[in-house]
C-alpha cells in the first residue's frame, strides 16, 4: 500500500509540474490543432524528454556542474528567450496559415525538436531538477503539493511522501506522460468544434512565446550586469 501511494503521489506530483500554462503547453497546444493529436503528443514527448536527461544527469551529478558556473544560467536565459522569440514567429504563421488539420511529417517533427531544444535551455526545468530533482533521488521526505506553481504555499503539508523510491520516480514521469497524452486529445477535440479554434490557439501559443521570451531576456540581461 505504502508503494502505491508514493507512486500515485508521483502521478500527482508530475501532473502538477507538467500541467500549469507556460511555453511548453503553449506549443503542445499549437501542434495539436494545427497537426492532430500525434504532432501534439509528440511536442510533449520532446520536454519529457529533456526531464529523462536531466533526471540521467542528475543521477551522476553532472547537472550539478550548471550551479557552479555563475555564468551559465544568465547565457541559458538569453539562449531560451532568443528561441522563444524564434519560436513565436513560427506559431504567427500557423495562425496565419492553419487551414488543416493535418500537417506533414516535417512539421510532426519540428515539434518535438522545438519543445526538446527550449527545454534544454530552460532556467526553471534545470532549477527544478538541481533542487527538487535531485530531492526526488535522495531517502527522505517530499512535500509534494507545495511545489505546485501559484498554490504550493496553500498546500503545503497536505501530502508529504517518501523520497529515493524508485515507485516515486516512476509515478512522477508517469504523470507527465498522462498530461502529453490527453492534453493534446483535449485541444484535438476543441478544434473538432470550433472550426477557428486552430488559428486562434496558434496565436495565442505566439503571444504567451513572446511573453515569455522577452522576461528570460530581461532576466538573463540583468543577470549578467
Amino acid at each position: 500500500m505504502a508503494l502505491l501511494t508514493t507512486a500515485l503521489a508521483g502521478v500527482v506530483f508530475g501532473l502538477a509540474l507538467a500541467a500549469p500554462p507556460g511555453p511548453m503547453n503553449a506549443i503542445i497546444a499549437e501542434e495539436s490543432v494545427v497537426r492532430g493529436w500525434g504532432a501534439g503528443f509528440r511536442a510533449g514527448l520532446g520536454a519529457m524528454s529533456a526531464d529523462v536527461l536531466f533526471f540521467v544527469l542528475a543521477l551522476g551529478g553532472a547537472i550539478a556542474v550548471i550551479d557552479r558556473s555563475p555564468a551559465v544560467r544568465p547565457a541559458l536565459y538569453l539562449a531560451g528567450g532568443f528561441l522563444m522569440l524564434y519560436f513565436a514567429v513560427g506559431a504567427v504563421r500557423e495562425a496565419r496559415d492553419a487551414a488543416s488539420f493535418t500537417g506533414d511529417g516535417q512539421g510532426v517533427a519540428k515539434g518535438f525538436r522545438k519543445t526538446f531544444v527550449l527545454s534544454l535551455t530552460n532556467p526553471y526545468q534545470i532549477g527544478f531538477w538541481l533542487t527538487v530533482g535531485v530531492g526526488l533521488l535522495q531517502p527522505g521526505t517530499l512535500d509534494v503539493l507545495s511545489h505546485v506553481p501559484g498554490a504550493g504555499a496553500a498546500l503545503e503539508g497536505v501530502l508529504v511522501v517518501e523520497t529515493g523510491s524508485p515507485s516515486l520516480l516512476v509515478g512522477f514521469f508517469a504523470g507527465i506522460a498522462i498530461w502529453i497524452t490527453a492534453y493534446p486529445a483535449t485541444m484535438v477535440a476543441a478544434r473538432r468544434r470550433v472550426d477557428a479554434f486552430a488559428p486562434a490557439v496558434a496565436a495565442l501559443s505566439a503571444v504567451v512565446l513572446v511573453g515569455f521570451g522577452l522576461l528570460f531576456l530581461a532576466v538573463g540581461a540583468l543577470r549578467f550586469v
